[in-house]
Protein backbone atom coordinates (compact mmCIF):
# COMPACT_ATOMS: atom_id res chain seq x y z
CA UNK A 1 0.00 0.00 0.00
CA UNK A 2 1.30 3.16 -0.70
CA UNK A 3 1.74 5.11 2.41
CA UNK A 4 3.05 8.56 3.52
CA UNK A 5 4.68 8.70 7.16
CA UNK A 6 4.93 12.10 9.22
CA UNK A 7 7.13 13.50 12.12
CA UNK A 8 5.12 15.14 14.60
CA UNK A 9 7.00 18.22 16.53
CA UNK A 10 6.94 20.99 13.64
CA UNK A 11 5.25 19.04 11.38
CA UNK A 12 1.87 18.00 12.35
CA UNK A 13 2.01 19.89 15.13
CA UNK A 14 3.34 23.45 17.17
CA UNK A 15 4.60 21.93 20.24
CA UNK A 16 6.91 24.52 20.88
CA UNK A 17 5.69 26.02 23.59
CA UNK A 18 4.62 23.35 26.16
CA UNK A 19 8.23 22.00 25.18
CA UNK A 20 9.59 25.16 26.49
CA UNK A 21 7.12 25.04 29.39
CA UNK A 22 8.29 21.70 30.83
CA UNK A 23 11.98 22.89 30.57
CA UNK A 24 11.25 26.51 32.58
CA UNK A 25 9.53 24.14 34.81
CA UNK A 26 13.39 22.11 35.40
CA UNK A 27 15.07 25.76 36.07
CA UNK A 28 12.63 26.94 37.92
CA UNK A 29 12.70 24.08 40.37
CA UNK A 30 16.37 25.02 40.53
CA UNK A 31 15.83 28.47 41.50
CA UNK A 32 16.97 30.27 38.20
CA UNK A 33 13.12 30.70 37.07
CA UNK A 34 12.25 30.83 33.71
CA UNK A 35 15.43 30.61 31.44
CA UNK A 36 14.04 29.63 28.05
CA UNK A 37 11.78 31.80 25.87
CA UNK A 38 8.79 30.49 23.96
CA UNK A 39 8.94 32.49 20.70
CA UNK A 40 13.13 32.94 20.49
CA UNK A 41 13.71 29.30 21.75
CA UNK A 42 11.32 27.38 19.76
CA UNK A 43 13.81 26.43 17.03
CA UNK A 44 15.48 24.52 20.26
CA UNK A 45 12.37 23.21 21.54
CA UNK A 46 12.13 20.72 18.34
CA UNK A 47 15.57 19.22 18.67
CA UNK A 48 14.93 17.76 21.87
CA UNK A 49 14.29 18.35 25.58
CA UNK A 50 18.64 17.74 25.82
CA UNK A 51 19.00 20.71 23.93
CA UNK A 52 16.71 22.54 25.19
CA UNK A 53 18.36 21.78 29.11
CA UNK A 54 21.60 22.17 27.02
CA UNK A 55 20.65 26.11 25.97
CA UNK A 56 19.07 27.01 29.12
CA UNK A 57 22.01 25.75 31.51
CA UNK A 58 24.57 27.66 29.40
CA UNK A 59 23.01 30.83 29.78
CA UNK A 60 22.67 30.32 34.23
CA UNK A 61 25.13 27.89 34.87
CA UNK A 62 28.86 28.63 33.56
CA UNK A 63 31.10 25.39 33.22
CA UNK A 64 27.67 23.15 33.64
CA UNK A 65 28.03 19.42 32.38
CA UNK A 66 26.01 16.69 31.20
CA UNK A 67 25.52 15.19 34.67
CA UNK A 68 23.35 17.83 34.87
CA UNK A 69 21.12 17.66 32.23
CA UNK A 70 21.04 14.36 32.40
CA UNK A 71 19.48 14.62 35.67
CA UNK A 72 16.78 17.29 34.90
CA UNK A 73 15.86 14.94 31.65
CA UNK A 74 13.34 13.00 34.05
CA UNK A 75 11.70 16.16 35.40
CA UNK A 76 11.38 17.61 31.61
CA UNK A 77 9.63 14.83 30.98
CA UNK A 78 7.23 14.12 33.66
CA UNK A 79 6.53 18.20 33.29
CA UNK A 80 5.49 17.74 29.80
CA UNK A 81 3.39 14.89 30.24
CA UNK A 82 1.12 16.59 32.91
CA UNK A 83 0.77 19.48 30.40
CA UNK A 84 1.60 17.75 27.05
CA UNK A 85 -1.58 19.96 25.02
CA UNK A 86 -1.76 23.36 26.98
CA UNK A 87 -0.64 25.13 23.81
CA UNK A 88 -0.02 22.48 21.28
CA UNK A 89 -1.90 23.22 18.19
CA UNK A 90 -2.13 20.70 15.29
CA UNK A 91 -1.32 22.72 12.08
CA UNK A 92 -4.09 24.47 10.03
CA UNK A 93 -5.34 21.83 7.31
CA UNK A 94 -3.39 18.58 8.45
CA UNK A 95 -6.64 16.84 9.55
CA UNK A 96 -8.08 17.70 6.63
CA UNK A 97 -5.41 16.48 4.51
CA UNK A 98 -4.44 13.35 6.27
CA UNK A 99 -8.19 12.09 6.34
CA UNK A 100 -8.48 12.84 2.43
CA UNK A 101 -5.52 10.56 2.01
CA UNK A 102 -7.02 7.77 3.93
CA UNK A 103 -9.89 8.62 1.91
CA UNK A 104 -7.92 7.52 -1.27
CA UNK A 105 -6.17 4.59 -0.30
CA UNK A 106 -3.07 5.83 1.40
CA UNK A 107 -1.62 4.39 4.73
CA UNK A 108 -0.64 7.01 7.31
CA UNK A 109 1.92 7.05 10.29
CA UNK A 110 3.82 8.65 12.62
CA UNK A 111 7.67 8.67 13.02
CA UNK A 112 8.93 10.67 15.80
CA UNK A 113 12.25 10.73 17.79
CA UNK A 114 9.51 11.91 20.72
CA UNK A 115 9.23 9.34 23.23
CA UNK A 116 6.12 6.75 21.42
CA UNK A 117 4.57 7.00 25.13
CA UNK A 118 4.36 10.87 25.10
CA UNK A 119 3.52 10.92 21.48
CA UNK A 120 0.75 8.64 21.45
CA UNK A 121 -0.74 10.36 24.53
CA UNK A 122 -0.08 13.76 23.06
CA UNK A 123 -1.90 12.55 19.42
CA UNK A 124 -4.87 11.00 21.79
CA UNK A 125 -5.69 14.24 23.44
CA UNK A 126 -5.37 15.90 20.02
CA UNK A 127 -8.47 14.47 18.76
CA UNK A 128 -6.20 12.70 16.01
CA UNK A 129 -4.40 9.62 17.35
CA UNK A 130 -7.13 6.89 15.03
CA UNK A 131 -6.14 8.37 11.88
CA UNK A 132 -2.73 6.90 12.24
CA UNK A 133 -1.50 3.42 11.33
CA UNK A 134 1.20 3.34 12.82
CA UNK A 135 3.35 5.04 15.63
CA UNK A 136 6.92 4.88 16.23
CA UNK A 137 8.57 7.03 18.53
CA UNK A 138 11.98 7.05 20.15
CA UNK A 139 13.65 3.88 20.81
CA UNK A 140 10.44 2.01 19.74
CA UNK A 141 12.62 -0.20 17.94
CA UNK A 142 15.85 0.51 19.48
CA UNK A 143 17.02 3.07 17.74
CA UNK A 144 16.28 7.01 16.66
CA UNK A 145 15.93 8.97 13.08
CA UNK A 146 18.39 9.41 11.24
CA UNK A 147 18.54 5.84 11.62
CA UNK A 148 16.23 4.41 8.58
CA UNK A 149 15.24 1.65 10.94
CA UNK A 150 12.21 3.75 12.91
CA UNK A 151 10.85 4.54 9.77
CA UNK A 152 11.13 1.36 8.20
CA UNK A 153 9.25 -0.02 11.03
CA UNK A 154 6.67 2.55 10.78
CA UNK A 155 5.62 1.84 7.27
CA UNK A 156 5.71 -1.48 7.70
CA UNK A 157 3.62 -1.81 11.10
CA UNK A 158 1.21 1.34 8.78
CA UNK A 159 1.15 -1.56 6.05
CA UNK A 160 2.79 -0.06 3.53
CA UNK A 161 5.48 -0.77 1.30
CA UNK A 162 8.84 1.19 1.93
CA UNK A 163 9.38 1.44 -2.17
CA UNK A 164 5.59 3.54 -2.50
CA UNK A 165 6.24 5.65 0.80
CA UNK A 166 7.72 8.79 1.47
CA UNK A 167 8.36 11.10 4.83
CA UNK A 168 7.28 14.46 5.68
CA UNK A 169 9.23 16.07 8.30
CA UNK A 170 10.67 19.65 9.31
CA UNK A 171 14.66 19.49 10.02
CA UNK A 172 17.62 18.05 8.66
CA UNK A 173 17.10 14.81 10.80
CA UNK A 174 14.04 14.06 8.55
CA UNK A 175 15.91 14.72 5.38
CA UNK A 176 18.37 12.62 6.17
CA UNK A 177 16.03 9.84 7.30
CA UNK A 178 14.69 9.51 4.12
CA UNK A 179 18.05 9.78 2.59
CA UNK A 180 19.28 6.60 4.54
CA UNK A 181 15.59 5.04 3.86
CA UNK A 182 16.17 5.54 0.10
CA UNK A 183 12.94 7.41 -0.29
CA UNK A 184 11.56 11.09 -1.22
CA UNK A 185 11.08 13.58 1.89
CA UNK A 186 9.07 16.19 1.81
CA UNK A 187 10.30 19.64 4.56
CA UNK A 188 7.59 21.69 5.42
CA UNK A 189 7.86 25.56 5.50
CA UNK A 190 5.76 26.23 8.24
CA UNK A 191 8.18 24.73 10.71
CA UNK A 192 10.72 25.93 13.09
CA UNK A 193 13.21 26.89 9.92
CA UNK A 194 10.96 28.26 7.39
CA UNK A 195 12.23 28.69 4.02
CA UNK A 196 15.54 27.91 5.18
CA UNK A 197 14.69 23.77 4.66
CA UNK A 198 15.17 24.64 1.02
CA UNK A 199 19.19 24.13 1.81
CA UNK A 200 18.65 20.70 2.44
CA UNK A 201 17.23 20.21 -1.13
CA UNK A 202 14.45 17.73 -0.17
CA UNK A 203 12.31 16.32 -3.07
CA UNK A 204 9.38 18.67 -2.50
CA UNK A 205 8.19 21.53 -0.14
CA UNK A 206 5.01 21.73 1.64
CA UNK A 207 4.15 25.48 2.18
CA UNK A 208 0.50 24.45 3.33
CA UNK A 209 -1.17 21.08 4.21
CA UNK A 210 -3.90 22.03 1.47
CA UNK A 211 -0.72 20.89 -1.17
CA UNK A 212 -0.30 17.48 0.12
CA UNK A 213 -2.12 15.61 -2.50
CA UNK A 214 -1.26 16.92 -5.29
CA UNK A 215 3.01 16.25 -3.53
CA UNK A 216 1.91 12.67 -3.29
CA UNK A 217 0.82 11.94 -6.53
CA UNK A 218 3.16 13.38 -7.81
CA UNK A 219 6.13 11.00 -5.77
CA UNK A 220 4.23 7.90 -5.16
CA UNK A 221 1.17 8.06 -7.41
Amino acid sequence: MRTVIFDLDGTLADTSADLIAAANACFRGLGYGDVLDAQADAHTAFRGGRAMLTLGFSRVKPGFSDDDVMAQYPVLLEAYAEDIDTHTRLYEGAVEAIEALRSGGYAVGVCTNKPEDLADRLLTRLGVRDLFGSMIGAKTVGVSKPDPKPYLAAVEEAGGVVSQSFLVGDTETDRSTAKAAGVPCVLVTFGPDGDGVKRLEPEALLTHYNDLGRLTRELIG
